[in-house]
């Protein structure tokens, strides 16, 4: 308990601190934009850039970490190089330039000024870009983390063995009993440990990711769970695993439900059918959609600094308060729903995993609940 206060203020300090650069990087970038041609400053491309995936990992104002270039194209074939020749977008290399954090062709080869330069729609259009982008690169990061939390926590059962855990151990236990208990037991039944790595492995990694996504500095800052290819490569996963585990009682509930009519059945098989589908689409879009909300929110504080500013000084400072208290609020609540949304997705792939696997015909209603129950966390 006299640890508590403590914890709180080191939340505060913490949430405080990721607003402020925040804050500071939105201010390196209204300031590109007005050297750039005194342009406006633009809400919407701040936070686009923001939460998009990049070329290079952004550190603080105009200071990046380069990342590796690997483009091919017929007509020019394949290119790899340092993302660090664009200077930020405003040079051209090796007739490539970023567009709109995108790499296209540019027609003149020996032009280097990006803003001079024009677009080779026909060579663009055959542009495979395979780089090692920003989100890439968090993807590679979070795996050797987690490699190195679970390597060392084995260790310590290892050489500590039939002992309490302590250090890394005594807070990686309960959440790993937490998924085995109350997510992977009680929906999937007695089958549930040829799951366990699975939704382990998904659950931390989720979880992961929402924390390192609220950190702006390296390692952290990559919006990667508010990818939605990255959503929909998890959500597919749990799809794969439900369908080749599925076994007949499930495929038969599906194709030619029992007790039903075969009238019916022509209207509630396709139904049954796109169902299969249409669970991980729901897991894709809830992780995606939650992710990207919440940083857009943050962001968005940020933005109205500069929206006020611009009409007068005292307008933006007097703003800038407000949406700095509205951000560490936002932030904090970011720490839950991280967390929440790793618990969500876990918990939804083993429901429809358990239901793939269950021998004996059921109440279907009764799951069903579960799972609306589930849908409404």
């Amino acid at each position: 308990m006299k640890k508590s206060p403590i914890l709180l203020l080191l939340l505060v300090v913490f949430t405080t601190i990721s607003s402020l650069v925040n804050a500071q990087d939105s201010v390196a970038v209204n300031n590109t934009h007005t050297e750039a041609g005194n342009e406006k400053f633009d809400p919407g491309k701040m936070i686009t850039d923001h939460i998009s995936d990049a070329h290079g990992w952004h550190l603080w104002g105009h200071t990046e970490i380069p990342l590796p270039i690997i483009i091919y194209s017929k007509d020019r074939g394949l290119s790899v190089f340092s993302s660090s020749h664009f200077e930020h977008g405003h040079k051209t290399y090796n007739g490539y330039m970023i567009h709109g954090n995108k790499i296209v062709a540019v027609n003149e080869m020996e032009v280097t000024d990006a803003h001079s330069a024009t677009i080779n729609d026909q060579i663009t259009e055959g542009v495979y870009d395979i780089s090692i982008t920003k989100n890439v690169m968090a993807l590679l990061v979070s795996i050797v983390l987690l490699l190195i939390i679970f390597i060392s926590v084995a260790k310590a059962y290892k050489t500590r063995p039939n002992q309490a855990p302590k250090g890394l151990q005594s807070l990686m236990e309960p959440l790993i009993i937490f998924v085995r208990d109350d997510i992977a037991k009680s929906s999937i039944g007695p089958k549930y440990k040829k799951y366990m790595p699975y939704l382990l492995s998904v659950f931390f990694f989720i979880w992961l990711n929402n924390l390192l996504g609220l950190i702006p500095l390296f390692p952290g800052g990559a919006n990667l769970t508010g990818n939605i290819a990255v959503t929909m490569s998890l959500a597919v996963m749990t799809l794969l695993i439900t369908i080749f585990s599925a076994n007949k009682h499930y495929w038969l509930h599906v194709f030619a439900m029992p007790g039903v009519p075969v009238w019916v059945l022509i209207i509630l098989t396709p139904i049954e059918i796109l169902g299969v589908f249409l669970r991980p689409f729901v897991l894709m879009i809830r992780l995606f959609a939650n992710i990207m909300a919440g940083h857009i929110i943050a962001l968005s504080f940020v933005a109205l600094i500069f929206i006020f500013g611009e009409i007068h000084a005292a307008v933006g400072a007097s703003v800038g308060v407000v949406s700095l208290v509205f951000m560490v609020f936002m932030t904090t609540l970011e720490l839950l729903v991280g967390f929440l949304q790793a618990y969500v997705f876990t918990l939804l792939s083993a429901i429809y995993i358990g239901a793939a696997v269950e021998e004996h015909d059921h109440d279907s209603h009764g799951h069903d609940a579960h799972v609306e129950e589930a849908l409404i966390i």
